[in-house]
């Protein structure tokens, strides 16, 4: 049983025989899995997202893997996928990842080939979900300045001297000054550079 913090890799292949290898794999080398013999079968119990990457065959009786990868597109589910596939499969492989799938590997494969992958998928997964946990830092930061701050924010990062801010808003320089103060308190900024990327965030 995994938590909701803890990358898992979940593995979706209608073969029976696949499925009992990859379980064997996992195993070996401690790497936490959840393993499905249908997409179906994966939509209803994995309804979420969660730390991980999914390993998916392409071709499956009912929803193939093309289909479950819209899908979670759709839902907004950013889960890394590797796909399986089969020598006549490659194009859809690579239609597969101009849709957003982190890689592919052909059978048969060698083990460490995949878990190769695996790790690869697991450390893009780590780091758009840190991504994802920034933007709502920066989008519960912005929520927190007034209107008035949120048209200084949106000037300084431009990199407009406060004088000219002033002129533009109809304002002193000292209200700028004022105002541009309480915004690099309330985004939590050291300095123009963190406005910036806060503002390439947002």
């Amino acid at each position: 049983m995994t938590t909701e913090n803890e990358q898992t890799v979940y593995i979706v292949d209608d073969d029976a025989a696949i499925r009992f290898a990859m379980q064997a794999l996992m195993d070996s080398v401690n790497l936490k899995h959840e393993i499905f013999g249908s997409a179906d079968e994966f939509l209803e119990k994995v309804s979420e997202q969660r730390p991980g990457c999914l390993v998916l065959d392409i071709r499956m009786p009912g929803l193939g893997g093309l289909e479950l990868q819209q899908e979670l597109i759709e839902r907004g589910n950013t889960l890394p996928i590797i796909f399986i596939t089969g020598h006549g499969d490659v194009p859809m492989a690579v239609d597969a990842m101009q849709k957003g799938a982190v890689d592919f590997i052909q059978k048969p494969f060698r083990d460490q080939d995949l878990l190769d992958r695996i790790r690869d998928a697991l450390e893009t997964d780590e780091e758009r979900r840190e991504e994802q946990q920034q933007h709502a830092e920066v989008a519960t930061r912005l929520e927190r300045l007034t209107n008035r701050e949120r048209e200084v924010f949106d000037l300084v990062v431009t990199g407009k001297p406060n004088k000219v801010i002033a002129y533009e808003l109809g304002v002193s320089q000292r209200t700028v000054e004022i105002h541009r103060a309480r915004v690099m308190e309330k985004m939590q900024a050291r300095s123009l550079a963190d406005l910036v990327k806060m503002h390439m965030t947002a």
